[in-house]
This record gives C-alpha cells, sequence and structure tokens, in this order.
C-alpha cells in the first residue's frame, strides 16, 4: 500500500489477540491431511498448464486468444511479522476465500515478503499464529502449507492468485523501506527467492502472475532510491525487473510478469544527477504515487526479448485522503485527472498498445470527503471503460487509511465500498466470470459465476466483438501559431461509437465523444501529424485514420488577439499565513501556449509553496507548469499557493504567448 510521503497505512495496527483453542493440542500432520481431504473436489481437473495467460497488445489472453479481465482485490498479512493472512486470528480461511468468490474477485494479489520467500526455500517455515478454533483446517500447518493449503482453495473456488513481493523483510512497515535489497536480503538473494517461487508453483496455474516488486520509490537526493533508466546500477528498478523477470520466464515462460513504476522521473533536459529542491522551486522531476510513475516506459521500455508476451506494467494510484497530492487542490474530474495525471504517467501504454495496465492498488474510505469519492469514481469508470486490469485496494479492514472491503468483524462486507468496486468486476449475463476454464467462480454449483469455459461456449461468447469502422482524415482549420481545430468524418458500428482516440504522432493525446477537437499549446512554425480511432461500448477499437499533416503558422508574442487577464483570491487565511488561487484567462481571440503572472507582495509577505505553476522570487513570478500552459481562446487555469505574513490582494501583471 502506498503513503507517498505520509506514514504507515494502518499496517502497524495492534492485532487481535488470537482466542485459545482446544483444537491446537491435536495431532499436527493428522489434522491438516484430515483437512485437506475435506476441500470439495473441482467438478473436472483442467489439463495441466491450461489456465495460463498471455500479452496482446494491450489485452491479457488466454492460451486461445480469448480476451480475460483481471478483476480483485488485495489480501495483506504474509508480507508483515505475522507471515499469515491478517483476519484469521478471527475469522476462517475457507470462508473468506469462498466469500470472495461469490462476491466476483477472480484473482486475489498477495503481498508477501523476500524474507519469507527465502526462508519457505531453506525450509525454515514456521507455524504462524492463527486461531485454530475458527480455523481447524489450518491446524498444524506452518506458514507454507496454510500457503498452498489456501492456493487449493482458490483453485476450488475458481480464483487466480497473484504473487506480490511487497518488502524485503517480513515487517508489518516494510513497504516503507523504497528499494528491494535491504539487511541480509542483497540483489542477488531477492533473484533468488522469485527463482525458487518459480520453481515452486511453475506447474500450478493457480498462480498465474508475479508482481515483481510493491512501490519502488524515492528521490534523487535519497540516499536510497528507485531510478528508471538503461544503467545497470544496483538501484536501477528497470534493469533490476528485466533481470527478475528473465530468470524467472527462464523456468516458467507462462508466468505473467507485473512492473510496477517507480516515484519520480526527471523531466525533459533534466537527468538523475539533477538536484531534487523544492519541486516548486526546482521542477526538475515529475513526481507521482510510490508505484505509480511509468513515464520511464516511454523512454526505456522493459525488453523481455522471446517473453515480452508476459509483461504487464502496474501503477498505483490513490485519492486525497491517502495523500493530497496537488493535482487534488484545484477543480477535477475524470477528465482533467486522465489529462493531468493517468495519461502521462501510466495510461498512455494502454492507449499506444504497448502493453496491458493493471492497477496494483487503489481504493479507500467512502463519504468523508467528496474529493475523495469523486477520485475513486473517475478512476472506476476509466478501469470499466477501457477494461483495465485491477486489484482493489483492499480486503482487510485493518488498513488505516483506507478501511476494507471486510468491516471489523472480517465477515460482513462494505456494502456500499462493494458498490462502487462492483462495476469494476468481470461480469457476463449477470454472472461473475472467473480465469479457470473449468471452475466457476464461486465453485461447483455457483449461483453466482461462472467459468471461462462458459464464457466462451456457444453463445457464451463476446455480444459485440465488432470494431467500429475507420473515421475519415481529419481536416485542419483556424491554424494558429500554437493550435488547430481538427474534424473528421464519423465511424460507424453495429452497436455505437461511444469516443474517439486522438493521435498525435501516433501517440493518444487525447480521448472525445465528438467528430471535433481544439488541439493547444502547439509550437509555432512546426509540422504536426494527427489521425483519430473510433471505440465502442464494448473496447472495440477501430484502425487509425489515415494521418493529417498541420504545419503551425509563424508568431508568438502577446499581441492585440492574445490577451490575458489574472485574478487573486484570498481562499482562506490564519495568524501569520493564508492560501490564495490565482486564475488565469486567455481574454484573447487565439489559442496560447504559455502564460506568466507576477506581482509585488507589501513588505514581510512570502509565497511559502505553490502548485500548478512554477515560482522565480524574490520578485513574485510564476509561469505555467508543463500541464497547463495551453489556454485555447476564453479557456482559463488556476495555481494555488500558500503564502506567511499578512494576507494581501495584490495588483497582478499577465502575459500570454
Amino acid at each position: 500500500m502506498t503513503t507517498c510521503l505520509a506514514a504507515l497505512l494502518g499496517l502497524t495496527l495492534a492485532l487481535p489477540a488470537v482466542a485459545a483453542s482446544a483444537a491446537t493440542n491435536s495431532p499436527a500432520k493428522a489434522a491438516a491431511a484430515s483437512a485437506k481431504a475435506a476441500i470439495p473436489a473441482r467438478a473436472a481437473a483442467a489439463a495441466p498448464g491450461s489456465d495460463w495467460l498471455h500479452v496482446s497488445g494491450n489485452q491479457i489472453v488466454d492460451a486461445a486468444g480469448n480476451p480475460v479481465w483481471l478483476t480483485g482485490v488485495n489480501w495483506f498479512g504474509f508480507n508483515a511479522s505475522e507471515r499469515v493472512f491478517h483476519g484469521l486470528w478471527s475469522a476462517n480461511i475457507t470462508e473468506i476465500t469462498r466469500s470472495m468468490s461469490q462476491r466476483g474477485i477472480n484473482i486475489v494479489r498477495v503481498p508477501i515478503s523476500t524474507q519469507l520467500l527465502l526462508e519457505w526455500k531453506n525450509g525454515q517455515a514456521a507455524a504462524p499464529n492463527v486461531n485454530t478454533y475458527a480455523n481447524p483446517e489450518l491446524a498444524g500447518l506452518d506458514s507454507l502449507e496454510i500457503f498452498e493449503y489456501w492456493l487449493d482453495l482458490c483453485e476450488t473456488y475458481g480464483i487466480k492468485v497473484l504473487l506480490d513481493v511487497h518488502s524485503a523483510e517480513a515487517d508489518n512497515s516494510g513497504h516503507i523501506h523504497p528499494v528491494w535489497y535491504k539487511g541480509s536480503v542483497t540483489p542477488e538473494l531477492y533473484y533468488q527467492a522469485w527463482e525458487w517461487a518459480a520453481t515452486r508453483w511453475k506447474t500450478n496455474d493457480t498462480v498465474v502472475a508475479f508482481d515483481l516488486k510493491n512501490e519502488p520509490h524515492g528521490t534523487a537526493n535519497d540516499t536510497t532510491r528507485a531510478k528508471w533508466d538503461n544503467s545497470t546500477d544496483i538501484d536501477n528498478w528497470k534493469n533490476t525487473a528485466e533481470v527478475a523477470a528473465r530468470r524467472i520466464l527462464a523456468i516458467n515462460p507462462d508466468v505473467l510478469i507485473l512492473v510496477e513504476g517507480n516515484e519520480v522521473y526527471p523531466r525533459e533536459g533534466k537527468t538523475w544527477s539533477s538536484p531534487n529542491t523544492n519541486p516548486d522551486l526546482s521542477p526538475n522531476y515529475y513526481y507521482n504515487w510510490w508505484g505509480g510513475n511509468l513515464r520511464g516506459v516511454k523512454d526505456h521500455p522493459i525488453n523481455l526479448g522471446a517473453n515480452q508476451d508476459q509483461l504487464v506494467y502496474s501503477p498505483h494510484d490513490y485519492g486525497p485522503l491517502v495523500f493530497n497530492q496537488p493535482w487534488f487542490d484545484k477543480p477535477f474530474d475524470k477528465a482533467s485527472l486522465t489529462d493531468d495525471v493517468w495519461r502521462p504517467n501510466w495510461f498512455y501504454l494502454h492507449e499506444n498498445g504497448t502493453a496491458p495496465l493493471l492497477i496494483g492498488e487503489w481504493g479507500g474510505r467512502l463519504g468523508q470527503d467528496a474529493r475523495q469519492d469523486k477520485w475513486m469514481t473517475a478512476l472506476r469508470d476509466l478501469i470499466v471503460e477501457n477494461k483495465l486490469h485491477q486489484t482493489f485496494w483492499v480486503l482487510n479492514p485493518n488498513s488505516g487509511d483506507t478501511g476494507g472491503l471486510l468491516l471489523d468483524d472480517w465477515k460482513t462486507w462494505d456494502e456500499q465500498k462493494y458498490a462502487l468496486l462492483k462495476p469494476a468486476l468481470w461480469q457476463h449475463g449477470g454472472k461473475f466470470v472467473s480465469l479457470d476454464h473449468e471452475t466457476p467462480l464461486g465453485g461447483t454449483g455457483s449461483t453466482t459465476g461462472i467459468s471461462l469455459g462458459q464464457r466462451y461456449s456457444d453463445g457464451g461468447g463476446e455480444g459485440d466483438t465488432a470494431a467500429p469502422s475507420v473515421p475519415g482524415q481529419p481536416t485542419a482549420t483556424a491554424v494558429t501559431a500554437t493550435g488547430a481545430t481538427l474534424s473528421w468524418a464519423a465511424s460507424t458500428d453495429n452497436v455505437g461509437v461511444t469516443a474517439y482516440d486522438v493521435l498525435r504522432g501516433g501517440s493518444v493525446v487525447a480521448t472525445v465523444s465528438g467528430t471535433t477537437y481544439n488541439a493547444t499549446g502547439l509550437t509555432a512554425s512546426t509540422a504536426y501529424t494527427f489521425s483519430v480511432r473510433a471505440r465502442d461500448a464494448a473496447g472495440n477499437v477501430s484502425a487509425a485514420s489515415t494521418g493529417r499533416t498541420v504545419t503551425t503558422t509563424a508568431g508568438g508574442g502577446t499581441g492585440p488577439d492574445q490577451g490575458c487577464s489574472a485574478t487573486y483570491r484570498t481562499t482562506t487565511s490564519w495568524t501569520g499565513g493564508f492560501q490564495a488561487e490565482v486564475t488565469v484567462r486567455n481574454t484573447g481571440t487565439t489559442a496560447g501556449s504559455r502564460w506568466t503572472v507576477a506581482w509585488t507582495y507589501p513588505s514581510g509577505t512570502t509565497v511559502g509553496s505553490l502548485w500548478n505553476g512554477v515560482l522565480t522570487t524574490p520578485a513574485v513570478t510564476v509561469r505555467n507548469a508543463d500541464h497547463n500552459g495551453a489556454l485555447a481562446a476564453n479557456a482559463s487555469t488556476s495555481f494555488g499557493l500558500v503564502g506567511s505574513g499578512a494576507a494581501a490582494t495584490p495588483a497582478l501583471s499577465c502575459t500570454l504567448a
């Protein structure tokens, strides 16, 4: 779970005492054998390897090439000092697993530590502290035996498993450490732990995916940090992920490999040696959530050679109740979050067909902050509209700043949160879809789920597999030094076109519902090639149209048709400080690509921090950030600041070019 700059996310909460149980005195292995024999048999045994998954473009598919949708949840505990799922101090492992399957969870991401994998590898598995009165089937089992007992349960109920190295050490706060090596856990031992896991479950197609490392992070000035470049440095996460993946795939070439992002990436013209001073004063890096920054893939993609068809990128994303990122301090919606945060950091990989995305962590509390609810709904909708794979954070109610899908009794579901999640769970014909070809989600006789085989059997296939026709070649009007208006002939579809992707130079720059798009933020006297492609409600995408090359006019500067206004508003104040917002508006008739606002405060009043703009001092001058410089005619943007001293309303000057 990510905290960005915040502290632990509830993994250090005191755990309930385990109830005493007469079952703890039962013969260990006899009880284990009896418990395993009690697991219901599957309806039919799948052929070995029949459920392994692969990658085709931005989709995950089965062996027959049928698209699948991985929609699940996280359940933590094996990563922590307890070395077992949390909740087993009171709830029953079989009941929890069956409940997940009946509710539509077709994959579970299981955080684990490298330390625990190495203990298992070395035959050092110990019996964890579980309530054997509530879990008689686990009496006498060590942590590895409990995990593999649970894998059998997952097979019974049609659930697949994604194993995630959450931390180097078995520690409730281990995820705070930024990299994959720590103390006695060296990079080589990290690789060996994954090789052991690949060997252990290479014939078990319940374990279909490995998430190589949870939330690599750290910034340039940190002593230990995770970077992304083409070096073989010890702290280069991109190189580490490639080495780990290749060593895993040499053992099991059918397991999916998930690679998360890191935290920061150098801006254009900057390097990993650039200082990481205050981002508002010296914006040398793009910042995002831990694990959520995949900008580096554009310059340095993961290369798995012959096994590239097993690669999935896996960002994390959270709302303001986890950490109040700058983009939550201005009005936002799904479109602005997509443009400002999701597309530049990771969504472009899906839009450009580079690879599939599985959002490994997202979630949070509901009903406490309107911005939080708005963010979670927006991301849910992005997931559903694009069939992005996802594992919701989290099942556990003891995740401090997100809560869980289960309430504190570990039995009752949070129905409000589940209702938000449910549309992002794979359903067909009113039933949840398993990733198992033989076993329905929910197990034999399930009334809520079907198997993958049923999903693609006669009468169970896709209702709409036809892509829209290719849109017309765009035409360009109102071409200026910084923008142009594009329009094109509509596509046709057997059901209906829902949106168009606008591509510039082959990369998606916008998704619109109509057949026009205003391109802004362009450079004077520069040629750009635009094309469009159509989407329908089922996620089918047309081929791209013929491209149209547009050359912007020469120009620049602020003229009579390119004006600018700036309005200053103090939003709150307190003794010795205040917060303010400045709105910048293009009052001219042509688009602009960059703006600057300046003012002078009274003596003793200064700017302490600023977002959505770039500050220079000692005179107060603010220029646009990279994401909000383009302003169409009559369009506006805003930036915010926190100041020290007396609140004031200064006179502003504004220029737009």
